[in-house]
């Protein structure tokens, strides 16, 4: 089985992939007001409603009855587990602190990988690339918020680190989907998340007692459900037949700088040092993992 890599296209779709996920975190601090099932069910439940018939506009269809097993473990672990977990921590942490927990992601997607896949084996330009992508979040969000570590909302950091290990089991997990149509995975995994979540929701949270949302809310709603999830695991899914659950949790990395990036064109914010340098310690980690500034510098003493 050969061993997969990213090409210029897929660096492309993992930035743009980077800045729909980083969006996700903005539309969950609008939604706190909702408990953190009916959030996901309402992400989900969206997301399934647009998908289900533009599949089928498409000549597409569902998985026949026997086939939705994969699809639901899929969905439990890519979905309902870490967007539930997300969404909990959401209201008791900072968002620095949750990206800086959220990056360590590759961390488990590289162990996950190693064990269980042939073509994924851990490497030290992996290792040595997933510490400085780490590193390099810290320095970009700030050393300070990791003050916040072990304080009173230590159930929320250990939140965001469960949903960090459900993500690396996904990545790897989701790898089996490789060859399908793009369309019917994500269409299968937000309806089976759908169908997960929705006893949750009621059981648990009664979201018809809530008042009525309002129009942030409905928005919000509407934005997590079309560009932080069918639009990004459409990116998703291609990514990952193409350069493997490794490389695909690199995004974890890019999320805080495509926050940073946007806070600069949109908001007018400036930058400060320690972000420029956050950037170029994740370049740099991100160039490791990549495998070929590494074997360029091999090369050219030879050469």
């Amino acid at each position: 089985m050969p061993v997969q890599h990213m090409g210029r296209a897929e660096w492309a779709l993992l930035v743009m992939l980077s800045l729909f996920w980083g969006a996700s975190f903005f539309f969950y601090k609008i939604l706190v007001e909702l408990g953190p099932f009916t959030v996901v069910l309402g992400r989900m439940g969206i997301a399934a409603a647009v998908m289900i018939p533009v599949l089928y506009a498409r000549g597409g269809k569902l998985p026949a009855w026997r086939g939705w097993g994969p699809h639901f473990v899929l969905a439990l672990l890519n979905n309902v587990i870490p967007f539930s977990l997300f969404a909990y921590s959401e209201r008791h942490i900072t968002s620095g602190l949750a990206s800086i927990i959220n990056a360590m992601t590759p961390i488990f997607t590289v162990l996950v990988a190693h064990f269980w896949t042939h073509n994924e084996k851990l490497s030290w330009n992996k290792a040595a690339g997933v510490g400085c992508g780490l590193v390099g979040v810290v320095v970009l969000i700030g050393p300070a918020a990791l003050a916040d570590i072990g304080g009173k909302d230590v159930l929320g950091e250990v939140c965001c680190l469960l949903a960090t290990v459900s993500y690396g089991f996904a990545g790897v997990y989701g790898k089996r989907f490789s060859g399908q149509p793009l369309n019917e995975v994500v269409t299968g995994q937000v309806t089976a998340a759908t169908i997960l979540v929705a006893p949750l929701a009621i059981f648990f949270e009664q979201p018809w007692t809530l008042p009525p949302p309002g129009l942030a809310v409905w928005a919000s709603l509407t934005g997590i459900a079309l560009i932080s999830t069918v639009a990004a695991y459409l990116i998703y899914f291609h990514i990952l037949a193409k350069a493997g659950a490794t490389n695909i949790s690199l995004v974890t990395f890019l999320v805080p700088v495509s926050a940073v990036l946007m806070g600069v064109f949109f908001l007018g914010e400036t930058v400060n040092a320690s972000a420029v340098a956050g950037i170029v310690v994740i370049g740099l980690g991100l160039a490791c993992i990549d495998g070929r500034l590494v074997n360029w510098l091999k090369r050219r003493p030879a050469a």
